[in-house]
């Protein structure tokens, strides 16, 4: 099977359940599983840029979930997250995106997944649906090619509401380089932006290597310098192309835990529209 075409899932479960959940989801050969008994070992998992997660679940049974989802929910705005809560009569998703009380009784976890990311491709699909990226359709399309393409990217982004956007080009060399092309904000920042990311040590990194976007604050690692210095309280860095990547946009606001899941979700339909057009370029 295509790796496109593949789930990855990620399941944080009590050691004796381990059978009953790798027994119930490998029916379905879309799946490919990775479970997990420790808190620690989930967190490593979703942090490396090496190993893709789809769709996180995780056992209520193991305690302290409910903070975990609440952080991860942040960390990831776009991970689908799963709570299996068999003590429950119903569930309540709070900020799971789906809770299972049933998970095996006709298959009920395994469909609740499916049917999550179905959705979800859905919900790119229908990313012409949305004025905002229709416009930057059209602006993508007068603008020059190459750079003025980047350019016409980040400063739509910009319009969304950030102050400070830039596009860092992946150079596929060993190892990969990752180059500022396009930036807009103010010229006292500007002047200051990094020229260069260094693809294993950054959150521009982590992005262009995992595929999956991501939320940081002045804590986070890894990070980009202008939020790690609290030059600006949050940021967010949305990959440009899944399986041609083309680079990274990263999006940041001075208010601190001023970016949302929904917020991403726009960012990300501007980066796919843009991955579009730069393909379509290097073909011609």
């Amino acid at each position: 099977m295509a790796e496109s075409s593949q789930i990855h899932i990620l399941i944080l479960v009590n050691r004796s359940s381990l059978a009953r959940y790798k027994n119930n989801l490998s029916q379905d050969s879309q799946f490919k599983l990775t479970l997990v008994t420790t808190e620690a070992d989930a967190r490593e998992i979703l942090a490396d840029s090496q190993k893709r997660t789809d769709v996180f679940v995780v056992d209520n049974s193991l305690g302290g979930v409910f903070a975990l989802v609440k952080d991860l929910r942040q960390t990831y705005p776009r991970l689908l997250i799963v709570l299996v809560d068999e003590e429950a009569d119903f569930g309540m998703p709070g900020r799971a995106d789906e809770v299972s009380v049933d998970p095996f009784h006709n298959n009920d976890l395994l469909r609740r997944i499916k049917r999550m990311t179905e959705e979800r491709r859905l919900e790119t699909l229908r990313a012409d649906a949305l004025p905002p990226v229709r416009s930057f359709a059209k602006s993508l399309r007068r603008a020059g090619p190459g750079q003025a393409k980047q350019q016409t990217a980040v400063e739509a982004i910009k319009e969304l509401g950030y102050d400070f956007v830039a596009f860092y080009h992946i150079t596929p060399t060993t190892p990969p380089e990752l180059t500022l092309r396009a930036q807009v904000g103010p010229s006292a920042i500007t002047k200051l932006t990094p020229q260069k990311q260094d693809y294993d040590n950054s959150l521009v990194g982590w992005v262009c290597q995992n595929g999956q976007s991501r939320i940081v604050g002045p804590d986070d690692e890894p990070n980009h310098p202008f939020v790690k210095q609290q030059r600006f309280g949050a940021g967010a860095c949305t990959p440009v192309g899944v399986t041609l990547r083309f680079g990274v946009i990263l999006a940041c606001r001075e208010q601190p835990n001023s970016i949302t899941q929904q917020n991403v979700l726009m960012l990300e339909l501007v980066s796919t529209q843009l991955a579009s057009a730069m393909a379509k370029e290097a073909r011609s």
